[in-house]
């Protein structure tokens, strides 16, 4: 048993088990041992006079071009050889790619669940980056009126679920009138304002779904824009509402989102598995999961990502079988579906009905479902020898991270996480803990808008720049941490607390009361003192 970082070849060899899918070669430059630029290097000033213009030195290659996947771990490996291994100590030089990890865990399966729970906490988005986004929204929706007064802006996807990654990008839908689709004039447009990196915005207008892909110039923010499709504002309240339904989704989601883009599994024109297929399928093996518990908040998320990997690593049979998640999830014949389809067109390999449009087939454009496939089964193998009973024995068991086997977290997303910390910082400590997807995006947002019912499928972001954020004013919803997995009886020696709301917000009539009690007391003091004088 050699917990899946190694593995024996035909003539019974070991080798080397490397990061899949081959994550390194002996050709590969981008050695992350290499040091990076500051946190702060290269800044630029902005009108706000704060540095917002991140660039990362390329590996000691000034002269190489920026790799796209600041999250990919290709070359991993190699660098944590040549720099030596040992304990994630915060240490540039010893940086391991496990940042989450800051204690041990329990041994076996409850050890796992204890730090899906961390890497949860360390992942999900800090208000400093919801603020750096708005910011980056509001710059681009500044260009668009410019252009056409009476568009409508509106934000989905990802940033607006809050299930986004430090890396993320940002999905932007623009409702307005034209003949033909702007795509080229607002291109141009992005150009002339420098919104954009000019070597990074481009317009797929022969795509299924037209849209404008950029790089946001000053914060390498990459954001999509589309037009006058509503079904991306739709899926996001979907999404909100199997959120609620499982409460252990966004562990998994952000869990398998990290897992598949640092392997660039997770863009769909390259072939690979996007965000709401993703979901989707996450959203399908909770249905129709065997165990009846499995929407209670305090289950283990390590038993749960262990059988995830198994199902669609090694038993789903994806040349026969489609995903349905409509009235309560099924599986679906793809000879039943390609029935009902036009002649020469049959169902893709990885088959997912949307929920939204049914004759829509999700997972079309995922060419390269098979290469997720085995990604899953490498995930279930290694994972599944980590927590068996004999990892005890393996060497360096109880400072090794169980998770860290399967993901890793670069120091370059690292380093422009703090860069973001340290130029959007502004915020208080208490509106960090209630940020921390306790208040959702949306729920800020609309708070902010104050015009937004309830009712309304999307999101309206206000034209003005956003000097603080709308969380000031807003009080803590009932979140996930509030009946947090860890404090489930499985993971006992968690040691993660919440913070009761009631002592960051307090009701309004109580502050008055309290307010008019001191002014009285202050009152008979300065009567009594008047009277001794």
């Amino acid at each position: 048993m050699t917990q899946g970082m190694s593995t024996s070849t035909g003539d019974g060899e070991i080798t080397e088990q490397r990061d899949f899918i081959p994550l390194e070669t002996n050709s590969n430059h981008n050695n992350r041992a290499a040091g990076r630029g500051g946190v702060g290097g290269g800044g630029q000033q902005q009108g706000s006079g704060v540095a917002v213009l991140w660039r990362g030195v390329t590996d000691g290659h000034p002269n190489k071009r920026k790799r796209d996947n600041k999250a990919s771990t290709f070359g991993f490996n190699s660098s944590l050889l040549n720099s030596g291994s040992g304990s994630n100590t915060g240490d540039c030089d010893g940086y391991t790619g496990t940042p989450w990890k800051v204690r041990n865990y329990s041994d076996g399966i409850i050890g796992l669940h204890e730090e899906i729970i961390d890497f949860y906490e360390y992942i999900s988005p800090w208000p400093e980056e919801e603020k750096m986004r708005l910011e980056v929204v509001d710059r681009i929706k500044e260009v668009i009126h410019d252009l056409w007064p009476s568009a409508e802006v509106q934000v989905f996807g990802s940033f607006s679920t809050g299930l986004y990654l430090p890396t993320s990008d940002i999905d932007l839908v623009v409702f307005g009138k034209w003949e033909t689709l702007p795509l080229w004039t607002l291109e141009e447009a992005l150009r002339k304002r420098n919104v954009a990196d000019e070597n990074s915005i481009k317009v797929l207008d022969k795509a299924t779904v037209p849209i404008i892909k950029l790089t946001d110039s000053f914060t390498e923010v990459k954001v999509d824009i589309s037009f006058n499709v509503k079904s991306g504002v739709k899926a996001a309240r979907l999404i909100k509402e199997f959120k609620e339904k499982y409460p252990v989704l966004p562990y998994l989601v952000l869990v398998l989102k990290q897992f598949l883009l640092q392997r660039d599994l997770n863009e769909v024109f390259t072939g690979g598995i996007g965000s709401y297929s993703l979901f989707l399928m996450a959203v399908s093996f909770l249905q129709l999961h065997y165990r009846e518990d499995v929407s209670n908040p305090n289950i283990n998320i390590g038993v749960l990502l262990i059988e995830f990997f198994e199902l669609y690593g090694r038993h789903f049979n994806y040349l026969k079988t489609g995903i349905r998640i409509t009235d309560g999830g099924s599986y679906v014949a793809k000879d039943e579906v390609q029935k009902n389809m036009m002649d020469g067109y049959r169902p893709s390999m990885l088959y997912i009905e949307d929920p939204l449009q049914p004759d829509n087939d999700v997972g079309r454009s995922s060419y390269g479902a098979m290469q997720v496939k085995q990604a899953f089964d490498y995930a279930y193998v290694v994972l599944s020898h980590a927590v068996s009973p004999l990892a005890k024995y393996y060497p360096n068991n109880e400072t090794e991270s169980i998770l860290g086997r399967i993901i890793r977290v670069t120091q370059e997303v690292d380093e422009y996480r703090e860069w973001i910390r340290k130029n959007w910082g502004s915020l208080s400590q208490n509106d960090q803990t209630l940020n921390r997807n306790d208040v959702t995006l949306s729920q800020q947002l609309d708070e902010c808008n104050n015009n937004v019912s309830d009712d309304e499928d999307v999101v309206v972001l206000p034209s003005a720049p956003h000097s603080k954020t709308s969380s000031n004013s807003s009080s803590p919803s009932p979140s996930l941490r509030s009946s947090s997995p860890s404090s489930s009886p499985l993971s006992p020696s968690s040691t993660s607390s919440t913070t009761s709301s009631s002592d960051a917000v307090r009701p309004a009539a109580i502050k008055t009361h309290t307010t008019f009690k001191y002014c009285a007391v202050g009152f008979v003091l300065l009567s009594k003192c008047y009277l001794f004088i």
